[in-house]
C-alpha cells in the first residue's frame, strides 16, 4: 500500500539493516550467553543463590497522613502526576480553545459583474407566473395565474406557469421565448464562469420554467401542428373594463377573466419558440430525455413557423400590436436555422441559413441599415449573424457554406464598427452610454445586447488568435471592442447617464 503524498506507510528500520554479519554475530553470541546465565541461575536453590546475589534488601514503604486518609507516597506522586497529564493533555487546550477570541474569516466580497448578474437572475424570478416552488427566493411572491388557460380542451392543466412581462401580469410568449434563447445562449458560452459564482443551477432552473412553459404552447407531442398559442392576458390602452392594465394589481390577486390568444399564423413566434427549445437543448445536454423533448419540439414548431401559412403572428391583433409588434419574420428564420442547426447537426438548417439570396437579402439585413444593427426581440440579425460568424471562424465548415458565411461575418464587424462612438452611426449621452433606440425609449435593453455581442465576438477572436478586425482601411484591435462592452455594462449598472 503507497502513500499519495509521495512514499510508503511502512517504516524503514536502517539503522538495524546496517549492522555487519560480525556484529549481528557478537549479538547472538551474547544473547545465548545471557540465555543460559538466566537458566543456571533457575537451577540454584535460595541458599545458593542467597550466597551468591546476597540478601534481598526489603525497603520499607513510606505512608502520608492525609486525615481522613492514609496513603502511600507513591500512590499520591503518581495521582499528582496523573492530574497534571490530564490538565495540560485536556484542560489547558480547552481554556485557550476558550479564551481565544474567535476570528471567522469573511467570504470574498462580489465584484460589481457578478452582484448585476444576481440581481438580473432574480428578476426572472419574481416575474413567475404558476405555482412557485419553496426556494423562489422572492420570499414576498406567491402562487399566481392558476387559472391560466383552465378552459383550453387541447392543454391538459391550462397554460400555468412561464414569465410574465415587465409591470403588468401579461405573459406574452413572443418576448419570453427570445429571453430563454439569449439566456440559454449564455450558458453555453459562459458556463464556467456561471459556476464560478455559483449561479449555474440557478439559471438553469429559470431557463427550464421557461421552456417548460413553452412546452404547454403547441402539441409539443406531435411532429406537425396547425397553431400556437400567443399569449395569455390582454390589455388595452385606456380600457374601462377589467383587464390587465385596467386593473393594476399583483398577480396574486388576479381575480378578472384572463384571455388566451391563438395565433395560426406565426411565423417570427414558432421560429423564436424554436430557437428557445433548441438552445435550451444545449444548455440541458447532460439530461438525455429532457433534451431530446427539447428537439423534437422545437423541429415540430420551427416547421410549422416556416411551412405552413407565413406571416407575422402580431398582425392586425389590437392586443399584440401596441406591445410586442413583430416587423418581419426573415431575422427568425435565420436565427431558428442556425440554432437547430447547432441543436441538431442537421445540414439541411444550415443549407437554409447559408443559402444565397437568402434570408438577409429578404430582411434587408444587407444594406447596413442603422437599426438592423440593433438586437432586440423584434430584430435578431445581429445575433444571427454573429452566431454564424462563430460557425466560421471556430468549425470553420468551408465549401459551400464559406460565401454566406463570410458575408455574414463582414457584416459582424460593421456592426461592431457602429458601436464605436469615433464613427458617429448612433448617439451617446456625456456620459458615454450608446443610444440605441433612436429617441424611442426603453434603451437600455439594446445597450446589454449590445454589449453582449461585443463581448462575444471579442471572446470568438481571443479564442482563434485573431487580435482584431477592421473597419473599413482602419484595424480596430479586439481589446477597443471590449472596453466597449465594459463601458456600457458600467453606464447602465451605475446610471452614468
Amino acid at each position: 500500500m503507497h502513500n499519495h503524498w509521495g512514499g510508503s506507510f511502512e517504516i524503514n528500520s536502517g539503522d538495524h539493516q546496517s549492522l555487519t554479519e560480525d556484529e549481528k554475530s557478537r549479538n547472538m553470541e551474547w544473547d545465548r550467553a545471557s540465555v543460559s546465565h538466566q537458566q543456571h541461575y533457575q537451577h540454584l536453590d535460595e541458599t545458593q543463590q542467597s550466597w551468591l546475589l546476597g540478601p534481598p534488601e526489603k525497603k520499607k514503604k513510606k505512608y502520608v497522613d492525609l486525615g481522613c486518609v492514609v496513603c502511600s507516597t507513591k500512590a499520591l506522586k503518581w495521582t499528582a502526576y496523573g492530574i497534571l497529564i490530564a490538565f495540560f493533555l485536556i484542560g489547558l487546550p480547552v481554556m485557550i480553545v476558550k479564551l481565544v477570541p474567535k476570528h471567522k474569516e469573511k467570504p470574498p466580497v462580489p465584484d460589481n459583474y457578478t452582484l448585476a448578474l444576481n440581481k438580473a437572475l432574480l428578476f426572472f424570478n419574481a416575474q413567475k407566473s404558476g405555482r412557485l416552488p419553496k426556494d423562489n427566493k422572492i420570499p414576498w411572491r406567491g402562487d399566481s395565474g392558476l387559472q391560466d388557460g383552465s378552459t383550453l380542451t387541447d392543454v391538459k392543466g391550462g397554460l400555468v406557469g412561464g414569465y410574465y412581462d415587465a409591470g403588468d401580469n401579461i405573459k406574452f410568449h413572443f418576448p419570453m421565448s427570445f429571453a430563454m434563447t439569449m439566456l440559454s445562449w449564455s450558458v453555453i458560452e459562459y458556463e464556467h464562469k456561471y459556476r464560478t459564482i455559483d449561479e449555474y443551477n440557478h439559471v438553469r432552473e429559470l431557463i427550464k420554467w421557461g421552456t417548460d412553459y413553452l412546452l404547454l404552447t403547441f402539441n409539443s407531442s406531435a411532429t406537425d401542428i396547425n397553431k400556437v398559442y400567443s399569449q395569455v392576458g390582454t390589455a388595452t390602452n385606456f380600457s374601462t373594463t377589467p383587464d390587465d392594465h385596467y386593473c393594476w394589481t399583483r398577480p396574486e390577486d388576479m381575480d378578472y377573466p384572463r384571455q388566451v390568444l391563438r395565433a395560426d399564423t406565426a411565423s417570427d413566434l414558432g421560429s423564436e419558440m424554436a430557437a428557445a427549445l433548441a438552445a435550451a437543448s444545449i444548455v440541458f445536454r447532460d439530461d438525455d430525455l429532457y433534451s431530446k423533448k427539447l428537439v423534437k419540439a422545437a423541429t415540430t414548431v420551427f416547421a410549422f413557423a416556416r411551412d405552413k401559412n407565413r406571416g407575422r403572428y402580431s398582425n392586425g391583433n389590437s392586443f399584440i400590436e401596441p406591445f410586442y409588434n413583430s416587423t418581419g419574420y426573415w431575422d427568425e428564420f435565420l436565427w431558428g436555422s442556425a440554432w437547430m442547426y447547432y441543436a441538431t447537426g442537421n445540414v439541411t438548417y444550415l443549407r437554409k441559413a447559408t443559402a444565397p439570396g437568402g434570408f438577409t437579402k429578404h430582411g434587408k439585413a444587407d444594406r447596413m441599415i442603422p437599426d438592423l444593427s440593433v438586437l432586440s426581440w423584434d430584430n435578431k440579425f445581429p445575433a444571427a449573424m454573429l452566431l454564424l460568424t462563430r460557425m466560421r471562424m471556430v468549425l470553420n465548415p468551408g465549401y459551400p457554406y464559406e460565401e454566406m458565411l463570410k458575408s455574414y461575418h463582414n457584416l459582424t464587424g460593421l456592426t461592431m464598427c457602429s458601436y464605436l462612438q469615433r464613427y458617429n452611426v448612433f448617439n451617446w449621452t456625456q456620459g458615454g452610454l450608446i443610444l440605441l433606440d433612436h429617441g424611442r425609449g426603453q434603451n437600455l435593453q439594446y445597450v446589454a445586447n449590445a454589449a453582449f455581442l461585443a463581448s462575444l465576438f471579442v471572446d470568438y477572436m481571443n479564442v482563434t488568435g485573431v487580435p482584431g478586425w477592421h473597419c473599413g482601411p482602419t484595424f480596430i484591435p479586439s481589446q477597443v471592442l471590449r472596453d466597449f462592452a465594459t463601458s456600457q455594462v458600467c453606464n447602465f449598472y451605475f446610471f452614468k447617464t
